[in-house]
């Protein structure tokens, strides 16, 4: 029955909003992510992030608003990318895992907040934070400007990408836990033990001054280390299956899409290694302000 509703809300849909065939096409042109996908994908990928572009508040503030200009091919390519992470997934399942999603803000610049953690000793220290993007359970995924045009490409960095998996994450509880609603076919216990050896390699190298294969922000948090994790699955997937190919699996059946087929041949670095700094994202049991 639901998916008869589902089939049946998406025509009146298509009726009352026409998707725009030259406008998704001017997308893919400016995002080398949408680009590289097969036809197939890539229109089935279109549909979602149309629905996505009516069904979601995508907002500049007021300040960016006034210098730049956000168009209907900007619009979709910010819905595509978000949309990207559920494209394997049935549209029962994609709706029901952005239900959390009511807003994607866009600030000017990278922003900061203020930050108490304890250490093991329980000392409180306090201090201030740079931030790219944060999200919560039912808050907004805010974005900076800088970072979000950064993002798009095969680097190993999508902003959008990270805060999206947070709101993955935050589908069976109020703060992220790297541990996001599995299907069935995937084992619990499977999902723990590969993340705790990504985890552990991780630590390890860092304990011992090691260059690390990801983004070392992957060691602050489990939650982070899904997120980063999710960034390069999609942006720098050669790199995620040559570091962990054990997670790599696991991604490409929880996920149920192989971005490494449509990955371009490496022709340099990627930016998004452990040597490249970059502000941090964070997530929060509380509203985002």
């Amino acid at each position: 029955m639901l998916g008869r509703l589902l089939r049946l809300g998406g025509r009146r849909f298509e009726a009352r909003h026409p998707f725009p065939e030259a406008l998704w096409r001017e997308a893919r042109e400016r995002v080398p992510l949408l680009a590289a996908l097969p036809e197939e994908d890539a229109e089935r990928l279109g549909q979602r992030a149309w629905q996505f572009v009516h069904a979601k508040r995508l907002s500049l503030h007021p300040e960016l608003a006034e210098t730049t200009d956000f168009d209907p091919p900007a619009r979709l390519a910010l819905a595509a990318q978000a949309c990207l992470l559920t494209l394997g997934w049935e549209e029962e399942e994609h709706r029901e895992a952005f239900a959390n999603v009511h807003e994607i803000l866009i600030l000017p610049d990278a922003f900061r907040r203020q930050v108490e953690e304890m250490d093991e000793a329980g000392v409180v220290h306090e201090y201030v934070d740079e931030r790219a993007g944060e999200t919560s359970s039912q808050g907004p995924v805010v974005v900076s400007f800088p970072d979000l045009m950064e993002s798009g490409d095969f680097s190993g960095f999508n902003v959008l990408i990270h805060e999206l998996a947070h709101k993955l994450d935050l589908g069976n509880s109020l703060d992220v836990d790297g541990f996001p609603p599995l299907p069935r076919e995937i084992d619990p216990k499977e999902w723990h033990r590969v993340f705790m050896g990504v985890w552990e390699d991780l630590q390890s190298r860092l304990a011992c001054g090691e260059p690390t294969p990801i983004d070392d922000y992957a060691a602050t948090h489990p939650g982070e280390c899904f997120a980063v994790c999710c960034e390069h699955f999609f942006t720098a997937p050669d790199v995620l299956v040559q570091a962990y190919p054990a997670l790599y699996v696991l991604l490409v059946r929880y996920f149920r899409q192989d971005p490494l087929a449509r990955c371009p041949p490496a022709t340099a670095a990627h930016p998004g290694s452990a040597s490249t700094s970059r502000a941090s994202h964070d997530h929060s049991s509380d509203a985002s302000s």
